[in-house]
Formats: structure tokens, sequence, C-alpha cells
């Protein structure tokens, strides 16, 4: 589970099979990406694109819920800081005008420590909305690493939004 560190920000911390640079590619390759998250083209470089096409039937055999099936599922923010295979932050505009998520890889032996902190969140509805989208998209990427059927995203991110109401 995430924490909040402090206000508007959630951390989620996930031990994730390496090596580490298998881990960077599900997080920058367009391809890769959207099995756990989201495709589209990243330009890694301070200042590039990183473009994000939301397509949930990629990631889980679930339908779209009602609720989800008209929001803009089309992104294009900007990366703020990259030092592969290590570091990755970039925008993300659905959360807050000046939101920003940050990926941390650190190899442990075999396996490799993911952290995401997203800052500046811009409310608590979202936060709780953040905080339940990252811990069941890094659910789906576990699983996708692990070699495992993934498991349902809707029905995931509904359970842990609402252990992160009260949590958060």
């Amino acid at each position: 589970m995430g924490t909040s560190t402090e206000p508007g920000t959630v951390r989620l911390e996930r031990l994730l099979p390496g090596p580490i640079e298998r881990v960077w590619a599900y997080l920058t390759e367009s391809d890769k990406r959207a099995t756990w998250f989201a495709s589209g083209a990243f330009d890694l470089r301070v200042g590039g694109k990183a473009d994000l096409h939301f397509d949930h039937s990629n990631i889980s055999s679930e339908k779209t819920p009602d609720e989800y099936k008209s929001k803009k599922s089309d992104w294009s923010e900007t990366i703020t800081r990259v030092e592969p295979p290590r570091l990755l932050s970039y925008t993300f505009g659905p959360a807050g005008p000046e939101s920003e998520v940050t990926f941390e890889l650190e190899p442990r032996g075999r396996d490799v420590l993911l952290v995401i902190t997203h800052r500046r969140v811009v409310d608590r509805k979202t936060m709780v909305n953040v905080a339940g989208g990252w811990d069941a998209h890094v659910g789906i990427l576990a699983d996708r690493l692990n070699g495992v059927e993934p498991r349902p995203f809707w029905t995931t991110h509904a359970r842990l939004k609402g252990e992160y109401e009260v949590r958060l």
C-alpha cells in the first residue's frame, strides 16, 4: 500500500523481479508500458514529450465502468528528469496542473525496488484515486513481470480506492 508522505504526495514501493533494465523497459517502451499502464512515445530527455494513451482493455479483460468511460484517455506530458535506468519523472496533468510523478529503480539482488512518488496532487479525492490507480497498475506490472495472468484492473482499483479512502 502507498502512503502520503506529505500533503499532496503519494508514495508507493514495490519489489519487482529484475533485472533493472527490464523494469526500465516496462516504464519507457510504449509496447511494454501498454500492457500495464498506457502506451505512447516518450522522448527520453528533459523537456521531451511523454505521450500517454490509456486503453484499459490492453491491461485487463474487465470492461471499463461507466464512471470512467467519459474520462479523457490521452495526455501529452513533459519529462522533467531522466537518468536511465534508475529515474524517470514527468508531469501528470490529470492529478493537477503542477502534478509530477517520479519512478525510481534500485537493484536489490535479482529484484528491483520500484518507488513511485506522485507530488502536488490537487486534492484529497484525486489523491485517493491516484493512489488506488498507481497501486492497481503496479500490481498488473508485477503480474506481467512474474509471467502470470494480470489481476482484474477495475475490481482491484475499486477495492484499493476504498482502502485509500480510509488510509489517506
